[in-house]
């Protein structure tokens, strides 16, 4: 695959971006983007809930944000990594990446955090783990120079997660690994993974889905 030969305009990547910015606009005016109560009204991660068959929160906390430097931070990070990520991989299999890996975040937050949760960085951290499975199966420069730099933001965010309790660390590290097995399961427009990766891939995703599930809904 010829990675500097990259045509597709990023237009989901901006989508993603539009609509958690109109989404965050909503909730200023109506109740603030700080207020647990508000939050929850809107759909982030609110484990009672999820338990009582909410299931949908599982999936809309990656479109919301907790106060204006949340956003930005979260935005930003997208609009560096994004364009990327799709272009690799086209439309489609970009966004499932993101959601798979922004749900697989949250069903990790789910099983081992009780707090109110929200924010795109579970789906994020997907993003990085997508550079982790393509230094691991194609030998090109620009992409490892890219995985090197990812995997060196991943470790300090990882480590600097530890010290603000605020941080769901849980739900990142599940981003993380929902993103590397994601990229797997939908493969390369032009370089086919094997089979036999793609379906240890979706295994492995179905499996840590089901217990993280399953651990939460014990607590």
């Amino acid at each position: 695959m010829n990675f500097r030969n990259l045509k597709y305009k990023p237009f989901m990547t901006y989508a993603l971006i539009i609509i958690m910015v109109l989404i965050f606009i909503i909730m200023s005016l109506d109740g603030g983007t700080t207020n647990s109560y508000n939050l929850v009204r809107f759909g982030a991660q609110f484990n009672p809930y999820i338990m009582a068959g909410e299931y949908w929160r599982l999936v809309t906390p990656m479109f919301l944000h907790i106060g204006f430097t949340h956003l930005f931070l979260n935005l930003f990070t997208i609009y560096l990594i994004g364009p990327y990520v799709e272009k690799i991989f086209g439309h489609l299999r970009f966004i499932i990446i993101f959601l798979l890996s922004g749900i697989v975040g949250n069903l990790a937050s789910f099983a081992f955090s009780d707090s109110v949760s929200a924010g795109a960085s579970t789906a994020i951290f997907g993003l990085f783990g997508v550079f982790i499975m393509l230094s691991e199966n194609f030998q090109n420069s620009i992409i490892n120079n890219m995985a090197r730099n990812f995997g060196l933001l991943i470790i300090l965010n990882l480590v600097s997660d530890l010290f603000m309790p605020q941080v769901n660390i849980v739900g990142h590290i599940g981003g993380l690994i929902g993103g590397i097995l994601a990229s797997y399961i939908v493969g390369l427009p032009n370089n086919k993974i094997s089979t036999a990766k793609k379906v240890i891939a979706l295994i492995l995703l179905i499996l840590i889905s089901i217990i993280l599930f399953k651990i939460g809904m014990q607590f």
